[in-house]
Formats: C-alpha cells, sequence, structure tokens
C-alpha cells in the first residue's frame, strides 16, 4: 500500500505533462472535446464535494450552471471584460446557490433534492418569460471569447480544472472536510459534538455553487453562446451526477475521471446514432451496481494488488 501511495503522486503529474503536450499530436477535433469535457469535470467535482462529503443530493447542479453562465453572457453583452464577468458570474450562482441553500437544508429526507430540482424548472421559467433579456429558447450570442484557437482554449480548460480539483481537492481533506463528512454519515452525532452541521453544509453549498457558476461563465466564453439546452437542461444535470458516482463517491479526481470517460464515450459512440445513450448508460449502470466505489475504486484495488 505504501508502494501505491509512492507513486500516485508521480503518475499524477506525469499524467498532466501528457494531457498538457496532447494538442500537438492530436487533432482539432479531439481537442474540443477534451476542452469541454474538463469543463464538464469541474461540474462533476463541485457536485461531489455536497454529495461525497456533505451527503446532500442536489438534484439541480444546473441551477448553479446556469446563474452563473447567464450572468457572465449578459454582462458581456454590455460590454463589461472577461475576466470580471466571469467572476460575477461565480458570484451570482454563490449568491443565488446560498439563497436557495440556507432555508432548503432546514428540511429532511428527500426535500433538499427536490427543492434543488424546482430551482432549475423555475430558472428556466424565468429565461423563457424574460426572453428580451435572456434571449429566451433561442439563448444568447456573447461578443467575446477566451481565445479564437483551439489550442489555448484547451489549456485554459485543463489548467481550469487543475486548479479547481486541487482546491477542492484540498478543501475536503481539511478539518472543514472532516467535519463534512462526518455530517454526512451521521448528521445528528456530528451536531452533539458540538459542530454547527447546517453552517458547514451551507459553506459546501457556496463552495460547489461558486466552482458550478464559474464553470458554467468560462463554458459560455469557449463556446460563445448560452442557452437553456446547454446550461440548464435537466440531462445535463443528470449526467454531471453521474459521472460523480461513475468516478467514485468522496474522491473529486474520481469524479473528473468520470466525467470525462462520459464526454468521450458519447462522442466514440456517436456513430451508433440512438444507441449511443443506451451503451454509454449500461455501462455506467453496470460499474455503479458492481463497483459501488466507481472508477476510483477500481484503479485503487488494480494498484494495491500491483
Amino acid at each position: 500500500m505504501a508502494a501505491v501511495r509512492r507513486w500516485r503522486p508521480w503518475a499524477l503529474v506525469v499524467l498532466l505533462v501528457l494531457l498538457a503536450v496532447l494538442p500537438w499530436g492530436v487533432s482539432a477535433y479531439i481537442v474540443g472535446v477534451l476542452t469541454v469535457a474538463y469543463y464538464f469535470a469541474v461540474y462533476a467535482m463541485s457536485w461531489d464535494l455536497l454529495f461525497g462529503f456533505a451527503g446532500e443530493v442536489n438534484f439541480g447542479p444546473t441551477f448553479l450552471i446556469g446563474l452563473g453562465a447567464y450572468a457572465a453572457s449578459l454582462l458581456d453583452i454590455h460590454r463589461w471584460p472577461v475576466p470580471l464577468c466571469v467572476l460575477v458570474g461565480a458570484a451570482a450562482a454563490v449568491v443565488g446557490g446560498a439563497a436557495l441553500a440556507v432555508p432548503a437544508l432546514r428540511l429532511r429526507g428527500p426535500y433538499f433534492g427536490l427543492v434543488t430540482l424546482v430551482a432549475v424548472l423555475v430558472l428556466q421559467q424565468v429565461i423563457v418569460i424574460f426572453a428580451g433579456i435572456t434571449g429566451g429558447e433561442i439563448g444568447l450570442s456573447v461578443p467575446d471569447v477566451l481565445a479564437v484557437d483551439a489550442n489555448p482554449n484547451y489549456w485554459y480548460a485543463l489548467a481550469f480544472m487543475v486548479a479547481s480539483g486541487g482546491i477542492l481537492v484540498t478543501l475536503s481533506r481539511s478539518p472543514v472536510g472532516l467535519i463534512l463528512q462526518a455530517s454526512g454519515q451521521d448528521a445528528t452525532e456530528t451536531a452533539a459534538l458540538g459542530f454547527n452541521v447546517a453552517k458547514h453544509k451551507v459553506a459546501a453549498f457556496c463552495v460547489s455553487a461558486f466552482f458550478s457558476g464559474l464553470s458554467g461563465a468560462m463554458v459560455v466564453f469557449y463556446e460563445g453562446t448560452v442557452s437553456v439546452g446547454s446550461v440548464i437542461d435537466l440531462a445535463l444535470g443528470v449526467q454531471v451526477i453521474i459521472a460523480a458516482v461513475l468516478g467514485g463517491r468522496r474522491t473529486i479526481y474520481g469524479a473528473a475521471l468520470g466525467a470525462i470517460f462520459l464526454i468521450l464515450a458519447n462522442e466514440l459512440l456517436r456513430p451508433l446514432g440512438q444507441l449511443n445513450t443506451f451503451v454509454v448508460a449500461a455501462v455506467a449502470l453496470i460499474v455503479i451496481l458492481f463497483f459501488p466505489n466507481g472508477f476510483m475504486g477500481i484503479l485503487g484495488r488494480a494498484g494495491e494488488r500491483s
């Protein structure tokens, strides 16, 4: 086991170096697919912080993603600087997430998840109703992008994923992360030890909201457009949840692995047409049923045997 722990950091460094130089050896198409996958990975890692450690199921991750994406888009249309648009988008997700989490986390059982799901539907309707501002179902085109060329966009996304993952992993291993994990396993006992469970869960939701909104805002400036279908669709939220569970709960890195797997699998199997979704869903179901710890659990056991 000690040997496995020693080689893991080196393996991660080697992997990151390979990913950094990858654009020079593959087609622009693959670079574009991976760029999307890296942003999607941040969605999944953000979700895993709340579910994996705090034990709260957020069925509406696209509520937070959508707030960040639309806030950034609307500001960019009014010619705000792109970095400021991205930061304000993240802040909008945090404010909206806190406004939702403070009352919702007081609920017990499945009600928190239902509230987050309804929040997505409400946001969708708000965007449609105020179509004169938001573009409605058609969406908006933003005048600015992060970069025109594929390679710089790829490196932006990779750096963002790595930095976000590093921060989220550090937080999960901090005393705050341990308290979150304890509250997720037994909130009553954790509260009896003197910890404010509700405060820590709200904080976790806000951190999750920050990275979700930040990623949603950056995706807008990569794709150049934003719409209900691209950032607030319920199907996108389901994919985020599947990616996090598929990669391995309470791992953060596993959520990124699951996200990249889903995006690549969908692209590779695109020639199958309608069977594409069925095959990917079947593989995900098999992994979840027979390998509850996900890809990271499989990799961990393989490493121990070696």
